[in-house]
């Protein structure tokens, strides 16, 4: 039992004899020791100083105490790291970690310290597409959008021989009267309604859009810009698009059959699409009766729409019974029946889609993308750039340094949790800043095996073949 506590010293009673003190006297501390693979991510793949080199600044040099690329750093950092409110960072910027991975450990003014507190980096997240008196860094919208599209192809060693792009829109809450503010049913909430786009678990495009638009609304100018940028890399490349029937719309699968690209689309289903399939549903309702069980059947034909579609295309339905009931289901593809049966395309390719729902979840849940509570617009959509480059940096820690590794596989927030939270006591003398970690760390192996390959993943790029 707790006996005797001050403002410095605090008793928690006795062990074998022992007592038992605690102050916060400790001197150079952090919790966030691990955050140092995030250091050495980020010299592998090159992303702070690019995506800084997206922002203008028109700051008097004779001022500046924090640069543009230690602002953008410590942002996508401290979300990495799990602090999402900018509020966080007035006691950051004392962080010993924060200020390594800044590479400079004491600022040059007595008033400053190493990195920027929330002030500072508010008026960086509020800059403009053009300087102005009082917000001197601007920020180039296009140029974060390639950067998101050049380190998607940076990430593979050679071209694939096909990727599968997902397309998907969700809902970002709104508890404000931010700009774009609009009532989704679907949702039931005041929403945004961002556009996503992943390849697998990498993140192509992260569009903030208001939530009074169909959920494809702007896709088509996304995808040609992200599409064409691959090819200039990639031009053998074959691609398919991957959405659910929110984006089964003639202007998109047009210019796919323009284009080159292949796609599956989710269809929603209507009284002429379930007739097509009557006799199949029949068949499963009679075999579901007879052995207890959920039965299913596919079949492909040629269909159109009455008004909307300019062509014929192929349909795969599913015609399944379970719970007692019809669940019919269907699909508009440009793939041949010689290349993909209609089984293999719905069951493994089309539904395969699900998983990008998970990358959505690391992206809101861990890494806080759908906290968007600027005023306007043009802010929200430069904080999800923020939340999706710290991203991108996680999955490149997750790629190249925990491969083969029990976090192989692991989400962003146990990532951060395992790896990154670790305590540790910062000693700088004159010839080095030693950081020693908690000896008892679960994931010490892993942390290390990390270390040595993104070390050596930074070495490639200083000096490639």
């Amino acid at each position: 039992m707790p006996t005797e506590c001050s403002a410095e010293h605090f008793d928690f009673g006795t062990v074998e004899g022992r007592a038992v003190e605690a102050a916060f006297d400790g001197g150079l501390v952090s919790s966030d020791a691990g955050a140092l693979l995030l250091g050495a991510t980020d010299r592998a793949i090159g992303l702070i100083d690019r995506f800084a080199a997206c922002f203008h600044d028109e700051r008097r040099e004779d001022l500046i105490e924090h640069e543009v690329a230690t602002l953008v750093g410590q942002r996508v950092f401290g979300i990495a790291l799990g602090y999402e409110d900018l509020n966080d960072h007035d006691e950051l910027r004392h962080d010993p970690l924060m200020a390594v991975l800044a590479g400079k450990l004491a600022a040059r003014r007595e008033d400053c310290a190493p990195v920027a507190g929330k002030s500072t980096l508010n008026r960086l997240e509020l800059s403009k597409l053009e300087p102005t008196r009082y917000h001197k860094i601007s920020h180039n919208p296009m140029a974060i959008k390639n950067l998101l599209v050049d380190l998607f192809v940076e990430a593979h060693a050679r071209p694939p021989k096909q990727i599968i792009l997902d397309l998907d829109a969700t809902d970002d809450p709104l508890h404000g009267e931010q700009e774009g503010r609009f009532f989704h049913g679907y949702y039931d909430c005041y929403c945004y309604l961002p556009l996503y786009v992943f390849c697998g678990r990498h993140l192509l495009v992260a569009k903030l859009r208001s939530a009074d638009m169909d959920a494809a609304a702007g896709a088509v100018e996304e995808v040609a810009r992200v599409i064409a940028r691959i090819r200039a890399r990639w031009p053998r490349t074959r691609i398919l698009l991957r959405a659910d029937s929110g984006f089964a719309r003639e202007d998109l699968m047009a210019w796919c059959e323009g284009n080159g690209v292949d796609f599956l689309f989710g269809l929603s289903r209507n009284e002429r699409l379930v007739a097509e399939i009557a006799t199949e549903l029949d068949l499963v309702a009679a075999k579901s009766r007879r052995s207890g069980r959920p039965e299913r059947r596919f079949k492909t034909f040629m269909w159109t729409t009455r008004r909307t579609w300019s062509r014929r295309r192929r349909v795969v339905a599913k015609a399944e019974w379970t719970k007692g009931e019809a669940n019919p289901r269907f699909v508009v593809t440009s793939l041949r029946r010689d290349e993909c049966k209609a089984k293999y395309l719905y069951e493994k390719v089309y539904c395969a889609r699900g998983e990008m729902e998970n990358r959505i979840k690391e992206c809101q849940l861990d890494l806080y993308a759908d906290r968007t509570s600027a005023a306007t617009m043009r802010a929200n959509q430069l904080r999800l750039w923020f939340y999706s480059m710290a991203y991108v940096l996680l999955c490149a820690l997750r790629r190249i340094g925990l491969r083969d590794t029990d976090f192989a596989n692991a989400t962003c927030g146990t990532i951060r949790l395992k790896l990154l939270k670790i305590g540790a006591l910062v000693r700088v003398s004159v010839r080095r800043i030693r950081i020693a970690m908690a000896s008892a760390c679960p994931a010490a192996q892993a942390w290390g095996r990390a270390a040595i390959r993104l070390a050596i993943a930074a070495i490639a790029r200083a000096s490639p073949a």
